[in-house]
């Protein structure tokens, strides 16, 4: 099967199902595993680099209230590469070229015309339901189970692990001018780390707030993550705005690898779990999990 993946979660999803060989483009996003940057690329950005974390907010607001991507795809060479399965998403603007131009595409112009997948989960349920779904497609049941079963095991452990403790109050900051509460699955892995996500609200959009309002959710702990940035990125986004973060008055300010862990909704979300909890509750997980100092980053 030929498959050209418009989603960096679907990536991810599809090289851990074991059909790596099987793709044959991704995005100009798809950074995991490695090998996928081998990959042809059929997308670029159209948000020119080096803006501040307000100009980009304002950048994407400007292009998606003209209804306009922020994202080109590469209509001719999508048309070359023939297909037998394009993966997309509907959910988010921001997060991946219009679901409708690609099923256009692939009807009008691509013989056959291949299957366009749309995965569009909000919470962790849908997002490993989803991962049945590629498994499905690509033929792939049994590695599909596998998947899930191992991500069961260790949502398991992390939510017995917790079960019990105090819930420390947390608030989960995705992105920074203006500030904006995580929604969707974030919410979920807050309360199964064994915290009160205190802003969000699960299987919800993320939602623009303004400093006042986190402060007066009096959260324990703020977790930075800005999406589509690794650790070190947030936490240069972090320092940048350290006397409103500080102003929230929480005991603990933290920053972390987002575009791994968190933003995308993959297998990678189980991992982002982990670090919740280790974070949330270090004396029930006094092992960090593997490469921590990559993944989260203390505002000192």
């Amino acid at each position: 099967m030929r498959i050209v993946s418009l989603v960096p979660s679907a990536t991810e999803t599809l090289f851990a199902l074991g059909a790596g060989d099987e793709v044959i483009a991704v995005t100009h996003e798809c950074d995991w595993p490695p090998e996928a940057a081998g990959r042809d690329r059929v997308t670029r950005d159209l948000i020119q680099p080096g803006l501040s974390a307000g100009e980009i907010e304002r950048a994407v607001r400007e292009r998606t209230e003209r209804g306009e991507s922020i994202y080109a795809l590469d209509v001719e060479r999508l048309v070359e590469l023939q297909p037998d399965l394009i993966v997309t998403q509907a959910l988010c603007t921001v997060c991946a070229v219009s679901y409708d131009d690609v099923r256009a595409i692939a009807q009008e112009r691509i013989p056959g015309p291949p299957q366009v997948l749309s995965l569009d989960p909000r919470t962790m349920g849908e997002v490993l339901e989803d991962v049945r779904r590629l498994a499905e497609a690509i033929d792939r049941w049994s590695e599909g189970e596998a998947l899930l079963e191992d991500a069961a095991e260790r949502i398991d452990v992390v939510r017995d692990a917790v079960e019990g403790a105090r819930r420390p109050r947390v608030a989960a900051i995705e992105w920074l001018d203006p500030p904006f509460a995580a929604g969707h699955w974030t919410p979920q892995l807050v309360d199964w780390a064994g915290g009160e996500d205190v802003l969000g609200f699960a299987g919800e959009h993320s939602f623009a707030t303004d400093w006042e309002t986190v402060a007066a959710a009096r959260p324990d702990v703020v977790v930075v993550m800005p999406c589509g940035y690794d650790a070190s990125r947030a936490h240069r986004e972090a320092s940048a705005f350290r006397e409103r973060l500080e102003g929230v008055g929480a005991g603990q300010i933290v920053a972390v690898d987002a575009s791994a862990y968190f933003s995308r909704p993959g297998p990678r979300l189980v991992d982002g779990l982990e670090l919740l909890a280790y974070l949330l509750h270090p004396d029930r997980f006094p092992e960090p999990p593997p490469a921590i100092e990559q993944r989260a980053l203390e505002l000192a």
